[in-house]
């Protein structure tokens, strides 16, 4: 009789999976922003282990077939959340990760097993076949649930809206539909999550493509058009039920961050800027008595500069906004970390008391107008924007490109592409790592994944 076992990197709660092993490896996504170079988009493979001669390097590199994909985020196939009791795929393989093009709105399906240094493509799921089984275009977040894989898109196929979520079956990868049965007020899109133990999923808001892909629009901006609403969902019945909104002074309400102990009913929303002043902020989002809530726990004002130092958009406003591009949760749900891709800043919150966040730490690395220094890259541009934490909440990687678009309205001078790690302190701070530092020359980074799982990977439906 066979015995079959998950797979080892699937852990049935955050605090098992704090206590795996060390990551060796981690892919991170670069494109290429300059199509008179013709060189594909590409999935590239970093050395993580301290113990190895090419530590702090990238070893692998696998191109995608076609030109002008723009990748940007990406995910696993499969993760913990198929230990869920009522999981039809509890045998299934961490062993895959979905790459979208954000502008091609090609997904590339990519076999990491027999060989993690030299990934293999296996299929391409053309835009096409996810327009006409979805009526989606532009696939964005992708989370592995425990019925099938789950992609955000931000459109329609024509650039218009609404933007939702479509489903990939866990085996064929066969695009299945679109998940919402009734999206009630929804019509712009950006993340996803959910609370497993409660059966309800969380939206976020972005813009639809015509609104993001040629940069930052500031007429929208200031009229208030950009996403400042989540929307909670019945996930199993796939309705909206509910709708937060921010008001329209709060604009982009992106990365969505729910706890990761599935008996607690709340999250963290990272927004990018206020019209009134410039200022980003943290909200926290929550269930009581059946009802759920939003509310503002961080505010990071805009700091002074000077315009001389500072991209066209900027100048008349002598000062640099912080910009939360990303958040990042850490597995114990103790420390929350934001990316202040405007000023350079990543900060570290503890959020023991969610309503309550402490700063407790922060480095700086580029930055609009401080351009602060690394000491084995130099001074530096771009900033910290999408974040990575390790399993055991030791480790944070991080990357510096936002989007081609809006990369050259706030660094005009053209990103040098890097990543970085820093060192989480036990007792709050952070300490930048002098060592790591990974030059991406003409290309530029985004998001990363790190082998066998990380902190925004993995959803768990036992505490």
């Amino acid at each position: 009789m066979a015995l079959w076992r998950p797979d080892a990197t699937f852990y049935p709660s955050a605090r098992m999976a704090m206590q795996a092993p060390q990551e060796s490896l981690g892919y991170v996504v670069a494109f290429n922003p300059e199509a008179r170079r013709r060189q594909p988009d590409a999935l590239c493979v970093m050395d993580l282990n301290p113990g190895s001669q090419s530590y702090g390097t990238a070893i692998g590199r696998t191109e995608m077939p076609r030109l002008g994909d723009e990748l940007h985020h990406f995910g696993w196939n499969a993760c913990s959340a198929a230990l869920c009791p009522y999981a039809p795929h509890p045998h299934i393989e961490r062993r895959y990760l979905l790459v979208p093009g954000l502008r091609s709105s090609r997904m590339h399906v990519i076999d990491i097993k027999n060989d993690p240094i030299r990934p293999e493509i296996v299929r391409v799921i053309e835009p096409e076949e996810i327009a006409a089984r979805s009526g989606y275009s532009r696939p964005h977040t992708i989370h592995c649930g425990p019925d099938a894989i789950y992609v955000s898109a931000l459109g329609a196929p024509d650039g218009g809206g609404p933007g939702g979520i479509f489903l990939l079956d866990h085996e064929s990868f066969d695009v299945l539909g679109r998940f919402e049965v009734d999206r009630g007020p929804q019509y712009l899109a950006y993340d996803f999550w959910w609370h497993l133990g409660y059966d309800v999923a969380v939206t976020s808001e972005w813009g639809t493509p015509n609104m993001v892909e040629n940069g930052l629009n500031l007429e929208l901006l200031t009229a208030g058009k950009y996403g400042h609403a989540i929307h909670i969902w019945d996930l199993r019945r796939r309705r909206a039920i509910q709708s937060l909104d921010l008001g329209a002074e709060h604009q982009m309400a992106l990365e969505l961050r729910p706890a990761h102990d599935p008996t607690k009913a709340y999250g963290f929303l990272g927004v990018v800027v206020s019209t009134k002043d410039l200022s980003a902020s943290i909200w926290t989002w929550r269930r009581d008595n059946g009802k759920w809530s939003v509310s503002k726990v961080v505010e990071i004002p805009a700091e002074p500069a000077d315009p001389a130092r500072l991209p066209p958009a900027l100048k008349p406003f002598k000062a640099v906004p912080p910009l939360i591009t990303d958040i990042n949760l850490s597995l114990d749900d103790r420390f929350l970390y934001v990316a202040c891709w405007g000023t350079g800043e990543l900060r570290r919150y503890d959020v023991s008391e969610p309503l309550s966040p402490q700063l407790k730490g922060s480095v700086r690395l580029g930055g609009i107008a401080s351009h602060a220094a690394h000491p084995k890259g130099g001074e530096l541009n771009g900033g910290p924007q999408m974040l990575e934490v390790s399993r055991d909440g030791r480790r944070l990687y991080f990357s510096n490109s936002l989007y081609s678009a809006w990369d050259a309205q706030f660094y005009p001078e053209g990103i040098r592409g890097w990543v970085v790690k820093v060192d989480a302190l036990a007792e709050g701070g952070l300490k930048l790592d002098p060592d790591f530092f990974i030059p991406f020359e003409g290309e530029r980074p985004h998001q990363i994944r790190l082998q066998g799982g990380d902190s925004s990977s993995d959803s768990f439906c036992f505490p």
